[in-house]
């Protein structure tokens, strides 16, 4: 999946979210309810970016329409090692993506400053959700 890791490691948010489906399904490594729907999963990548220090990804596998992007980055100074595993729809879109990470002290650092982060995220979905109907 060339392209989604492109993107990230290009940093071009917009793009993206332009390869998110619209009904996407995300699962956090430290949310226990699943996100769904482009508009607040494309603010929670765009918050995400910011809060990694540093991150690349280092390998890749797929099988079809699965794929497995391993990544490491720094939290507050940790060492963080995940993966992002995608399924991507019929049309080429990413439907589904789930983020693991280790070692739990820096997935506790991750869920920490991305707590901070919620409700500007919840701002902007609420603005691109405003924006969309007018």
């Amino acid at each position: 999946m060339a392209t989604f890791r492109e993107a990230v490691d290009a940093r071009d948010l917009d793009a993206v979210e332009a390869m998110l489906a619209d009904d996407v399904v995300f699962h956090s490594p430290v949310a226990f309810k699943p996100y769904v729907g482009k508009p607040v999963v494309s603010e929670i990548l765009r918050a995400v970016i910011e809060v990694f220090e540093g991150f690349h990804y280092v390998r890749e596998l797929h099988d079809g329409p699965h794929h497995a992007l391993v990544f490491e980055a720094q939290v507050d100074g940790l060492t963080v090692t995940g993966c992002d595993f995608l399924v991507l729809d019929g049309e080429g879109k990413v439907a589904e993506l789930m983020v693991m990470v280790r070692p739990l002290k820096a997935a506790q650092a991750l869920a920490a400053r991305m707590g901070d982060r919620f409700p500007a995220i919840q701002a902007a979905v609420v603005a691109k959700l405003q924006g969309a109907q007018r």
